[in-house]
């Protein structure tokens, strides 16, 4: 058999192995590929349509309509709905949740301790009882409505171009006709599913223990989670995402005549002790796999003013005075909460050998936190193996975490299982002349409707 994942006149697919496919895929899962082949060109109707309103993060009222529309195709597929609105304080227009067989109560607090949650991760080699899944998108873009627009555009028979048009309007389209494919089948009857997607991945609120407390409370009461974000090749998804977080750094130092530099009394001034404690970290930390720390504003004079909260500063160098402060700020990233641990240590280490006639400090802010890779992930990625084999293109793969930045997913992975990776295809995501695959999306669609099809067993 082929597996069809022709878009708009393309040629392109891929050639399963015939025997081994038609056997591996049984009668209801065949139904449901003929579905997705059926339904692509409301997919991407449905793809269009969301793209050609622009969703930036803090454009609410371009936010709720995209909601809305996914709102609807969840209701075809006979999921509830509700929308969860954020405090005017966030600027933030909140997020769509729906579900079936699930009951969502936002806000209520009275959910599994972490404890017990961890106690109680899934094992699916232990049971064949159906798992409670938590799908993750967002409605959201990078682009705001003062930026450049950028509507639905075919650039050749099988690409397409668009503001959000892979992330994540894409992935949104494969979540939602991947449901609806199952439920045209009366596979859903028995299932327990929710899906969230926020309004404000690219830009989250503060604090995020508002703009993520419900997201992370009601995944906690799921086994398994799984996020559209971009696919990575057809047969890797990501067991694993890095964390993100910050750290400032503040020089002050003695100051006065640059030709008493480098003496006991005048000292090394702030730059220089700024300059060693930056290259220190290089020079320590810099070989190790998947830890990455990048200096985003490095400012400093016998004059500097630095406002934190707009990134950014100006200075009055003299080069006959020594400078008597710095500042640097930068990001930390890491793939696990010990690696961000000692990461940490060290660099505070570093910070606290101070030069003669300097004194820094440094501090750290934690942002969004890693997708660890753990057994339990593991275990659904040989779910999702199974299903790519049955298809016909092999086996399935772990991706590089270090290829992936921080997304909504890592709030909730020291809780349940999690894939991550299963959206749409493309290239230049957050970037102008963002593109799709619409050649490969058939196939993608199809993936994820076979995988919560089997999970939710």
């Amino acid at each position: 058999m082929t597996i069809a994942i022709i878009g708009f006149g393309s040629q392109q697919s891929i050639t399963a192995q015939t025997t081994k496919a038609t056997v591996s895929l049984n009668k209801e899962e065949q139904k449901i590929m003929a579905y997705i082949d059926a339904n692509m060109p409301r997919a991407i109707a449905l793809l269009k349509e969301s793209v050609d309103i622009n969703s930036g993060t803090l454009n609410i009222e371009g936010v709720k309509k995209v909601g809305a529309i996914f709102a609807r195709e969840f209701e075809n597929a006979n999921f509830k709905t509700k929308w969860i609105p954020m405090p005017d304080s966030l600027r933030r227009a909140g997020h769509l949740v729906a579900s079936i067989g699930f009951n969502h109560a936002a806000g209520d607090q009275n959910k599994t301790t972490d404890q017990n949650k961890k106690n109680q991760k899934s094992d699916l080699a232990k049971t064949s009882k159906g798992k409670k899944l938590f799908l993750i998108g967002h409605l959201d873009t990078v682009f705001e409505p003062d930026m450049p627009a950028n509507p639905f555009t075919m650039l050749n028979d099988s690409t397409a171009t668009g503001q959000g048009v892979n992330d994540m309007k894409g992935g949104d389209v494969v979540m939602v006709i991947a449901l609806q494919a199952l439920q045209a089948q009366g596979l859903l009857k028995d299932a327990n599913i929710i899906a969230y997607l926020t309004g404000d991945e690219e830009h989250a609120g503060n604090p995020r223990e508002v703009s993520r407390g419900d997201f992370i409370e009601t995944a906690k009461q799921t086994d398994i989670a799984l996020a559209f974000e971009g696919a990575n090749g057809l047969t890797t998804v990501a067991t694993a995402r890095r964390g993100a977080s910050s750290w400032l750094l503040h020089v002050k130092a003695k100051t006065g005549h640059s030709s008493g530099v480098f003496t006991p009394s005048a000292g090394y001034g702030a730059i220089y002790e700024a300059a060693r404690i930056v290259n220190e970290f290089r020079v320590q930390l810099s070989t190790e796999k998947y830890l990455t720390f990048n200096p985003g504003v490095f400012i400093g004079g016998s004059e500097m003013n630095y406002d934190e909260t707009k990134a950014s500063g100006i200075a009055i160098g003299k080069t006959n005075i020594i400078s008597p402060a710095v500042t640097v700020t930068g990001d930390l990233r890491f793939l696990t909460e010990q690696q961000k641990i000692n990461a940490r240590k060290k660099m505070q280490a570093i910070v606290d050998q101070s030069l003669t006639g300097t004194k820094a400090t440094i501090q750290f802010e934690d942002g969004i936190p890693s997708m660890a890779p753990t057994q339990g992930n593991d275990k659904v990625l040989e779910v999702i193996s199974g299903v790519t084999q049955s298809m016909g293109v092999g086996a399935s793969v772990a991706g590089d975490p270090g290829s992936r930045g921080a997304g909504d997913i890592s709030y909730i992975a020291a809780y349940v299982d999690c894939i991550d990776g299963l959206g749409a295809s493309g290239k230049g995501s957050h970037a102008p002349g963002e593109t799709i695959h619409l050649n490969e999306l058939p196939y993608l669609i199809k993936r994820a409707a076979l995988t919560i099809y089997r999970l939710s067993r």
